[in-house]
């Protein structure tokens, strides 16, 4: 994650992680504009470059090879990436809004989603057929159907609607790929059969003859059963049907063709062409609302007539992010002129292709070499990532540079760039706090007699008859750009502590900390974070009473939780109970601590960083209530001492020592790559002074995992010990709760002569 200095001053808003958005994602990190804050908003953590996933459905390239990571690309680029669907837009208020999130302020906005099948037309389709757009979401549709094909006994019959360059390329790639895998597993490449359809009286219709006829031949060589003039009307369960009556039975219906807008764009008010797609002028800015872009497939020339090709998408890249960065300072939009031919290079599947431009037409391996030398330049320059500019302004300078602001604007500014006061100096203005905050709906409890909605100094709460009170605080600044998400994890990681006590959450008091700059730009990071939290502490039941908002140089959150658990020593879940003959459980996996720093230095893999997320904002409620149910004899939830340093604060109270399966220890996803490659956290070097409590570690140093027993956890699992008769009943509960990661990783042991309460075993 990167910090800086600069007050926002500008937020430019990408909806969509298409080719024109990468592209600009990688402009504006090698020349930022100070001051101006990118965010992007994409359903996915990786994006596929549509001119190599032909490549990559005939094997020639992995996955990785063909996708780029917007994760890594928005930490290059210093954007935020905010993982949601777009539903619409508030116009009116400047607004993207999300399916899961609060909505998402924009000055300026760029729409570059591709298109979206338009299957509502021909009945059945939408049920029983695989559509290809949009491409964003393609692998998980083509790994389901090459599993399908792999497991389906005999004669496998295979239907593509669309015959046009994308329809022709992709059948002859799904085709080379399904028999290589078919004669892998024994079985006759022949099994399969292929028809592909088309409305159209020839195949490829926006190319040359001579490139018709090259691929006529090639289809007629691999039979292919060609349906001309055959516009497919209806879709049912292993069959279609075309619009002169013929029916085709097939096991499997590919669809690429009919695409159009997205369905929320209706809402938006701006002007769509007949298929849905947005109206754009030549600077690609909408006909209607000057403050909201659109580029790609997803964009309508009304000036120009183009095939929605991905050419056009990664050419209109460069002019997008030029006119973005005009529309925030404020100057003249220049216009994107499209080439009338273009050099198409369409491969058969078998590492040949077949060159297109125009009246131009050739082919051979060479032509697929030179394609796939293309191809890779291209992805390198979102794999390989340079120095930022070096010419790029300092933060000290964004007010001379030319973002366009309102005189208010301009002294809002100004003083958040003069040196900031201390003290109470340093709190955030009362009207941003009330506006933020004002949206906020915490639970109702009834033990809160003063809470977050009104005046006083501090809150008051009400202790129940019976019950005795749990304290805990936690706080910690952010390591990732979506202050939504941040939030989450903040208070899923406060709340950690009261579960694994085996209390239950009641109130809880918010510190704040959050970087200084326009008052507009302060009121939504402070909303979005607090949103976030608010989801969690309500499903917990927990109360937010109230808090403190101050300024800082980094975002920061962090809570005071208060408790309850029966005024009972003996219902205290505590870590000193371990029993020797104890199973010991651990419900989540780990290597938050070193994905985390290989994030910071576009090391970590978009869907490492994703998965782990996922993992952080789980919530150890049900988990810890169920290790009760199960007679756990002791509990912690692990956090930033690590595996071995919250294992150590169990075995000593306990008095016990404890043997760990290093095998058996679940990992995230690239947790292991990362300590591999030398990247740890900065609390790594702490935490492995603990190393001393290791009975063996001299044999285990150099074992691949051995570092992540160090690694600091963020809203990590529970560490439980569990007696050996119960512990297999409460490992298949907490999975059916949802931890599925859950393992017994341990066992507790007497307590020996030696010093070293831990052992290392495989």
């Amino acid at each position: 994650m990167q910090t800086s200095e600069q007050p926002t001053l500008r937020d430019i808003v990408l909806v969509g992680g298409g080719h024109s958005h990468v592209i600009v994602l990688k402009r504006f990190g090698m020349k930022p504009i100070p001051g101006v804050r990118l965010t992007l908003i994409c359903t996915d953590m990786h994006t596929p470059y549509s001119g190599m996933l032909p490549g990559y459905v005939a094997g020639h390239y992995d996955y990785d090879e063909v996708h780029i990571d917007l994760s890594r690309l928005c930490v290059f680029a210093g954007a935020r990436l905010y993982r949601d669907e777009v539903v619409g837009l508030d116009r009116a208020n400047q607004k993207v809004l999300c399916r899961n999130r609060p909505p998402v302020p924009y000055d300026q906005l760029s729409i570059n989603i591709g298109s979206t099948p338009q299957l509502d037309g021909v009945p059945g389709a939408d049920e029983f057929a695989v559509p290809v757009k949009p491409i964003q979401r393609f692998n998980e549709r083509w790994l389901a159907l090459l599993a399908r094909v792999q497991q389906h006994a005999g004669k496998t019959t295979i239907a593509v609607v669309g015959a046009g360059a994308g329809g022709v390329e992709l059948l002859l790639a799904m085709q080379w790929r399904l028999r290589q895998e078919l004669a892998t597993l024994g079985r006759k490449p022949d099994e399969l059969v292929f028809h592909l359809f088309t409305s159209s009286a020839t195949i490829m219709p926006t190319h040359n003859p001579g490139v018709r006829l090259r691929f006529d031949q090639v289809l007629a060589r691999r039979q292919v059963q060609v349906h001309c003039n055959a516009q497919v009307r209806q879709v049912s369960q292993g069959s279609l049907q075309t619009a002169s009556g013929d029916s085709f039975k097939a096991d499997e219906i590919v669809w690429v063709t009919r695409a159009g807008g997205a369905p929320w764009l209706r809402g938006t008010g701006l002007a769509l062409d007949a298929e849905g797609f947005i109206k754009v002028k030549d600077s690609l800015q909408t006909v209607t609302d000057p403050l909201v872009f659109a580029a790609g497939d997803i964009a309508s020339m009304v000036n120009a007539s183009l095939e929605k090709a991905g050419v056009f998408a990664v050419r209109q890249g460069p002019p997008l992010s030029d006119n973005l960065r005009h529309a925030v300072e404020g100057t003249a939009l220049q216009d994107y002129r499209p080439q009338k031919t273009w050099l198409a290079l369409i491969s058969t599947g078998d590492k040949f292709a077949v060159a297109s431009r125009g009246w131009l037409g050739f082919a051979g391996d060479w032509v697929w070499h030179w394609k796939d030398w293309i191809d890779r330049r291209f992805m390198a320059k979102f794999q390989d990532f340079a120095e930022m500019d070096p010419n790029a302004k300092p933060a000290k300078s964004a007010l001379q540079n030319s973002v366009k602001l309102s005189q208010e604007e301009s002294l809002q500014a100004i003083s958040a760039i003069a040196m900031r006061c201390g003290g109470c100096g340093a709190k955030v203005g009362a009207s941003v706090l009330s506006r933020a905050l004002g949206n906020l709906h915490p639970v109702d409890r009834a033990e809160v007699v003063v809470g977050l909605k009104d005046p006083d100094d501090a809150a008051v709460v009400r202790v129940p008859p019976g019950k005795a009170m749990v304290h805990s605080v936690d706080f910690f600044r952010a390591f990732i750009d979506d202050p939504y998400i941040f939030g989450k994890v903040a208070a899923n990681h406060a709340l950690g502590d009261i579960w694994a006590m085996g209390g239950e959450a009641q109130s809880a008091t918010a510190v704040v900390t959050v970087p200084p700059g326009l008052e507009s730009k302060t009121e939504d990071v402070l909303f979005q974070m607090m949103t976030g939290a608010m989801d969690v502490l309500n499903e917990a039941n927990c109360a937010l009473v109230g808090g403190h908002t101050g300024e800082g140089k980094e975002l920061a959150l962090g809570f005071a939780i208060n408790g309850l658990i029966d005024d009972d020593p003996a219902a205290i879940l505590r870590k000193g109970g371990m029993k020797p003959g104890d199973v010991l459980i651990l419900t989540k996996p780990i290597g938050t601590g070193t994905l985390f720093a290989a994030h910071a230095r576009l090391a970590a893999k978009g869907r490492w960083i994703d998965a782990a997320l996922k993992s952080m904002v789980v919530s150890n409620r049900l988990g810890a209530r169920c290790l009760r149910e199960h007679g756990a004899t002791a509990c912690t939830d692990l956090t930033g001492f690590g595996l071995l340093g919250h294992l150590v604060e169990m075995t000593r109270p306990s008095e016990v020592d404890a043997e760990l399966f290093m095998s058996r220890l679940p990992l995230l996803d690239g947790a292991e790559e990362c300590v591999a490659d030398g990247i740890v956290s900065s609390l790594q070097s702490a935490n492995v002074r603990l190393r001393r409590a290791l009975h063996n570690q001299a044999q285990w140093v150099n074992h691949p995992r051995y570092p992540l027993i160090f690694d600091p956890q963020t809203a990590g699992g529970l560490l439980a010990s569990v007696p050996a008769d119960r512990a297999e009943a409460c490992i298949a509960a907490l999975r059916a709760l949802g931890y599925t990661r859950t393992v017994a990783i341990g066992r507790i042991l007497p307590q020996g002569d030696a010093l070293e309460p831990i052992t290392l075993s495989a």
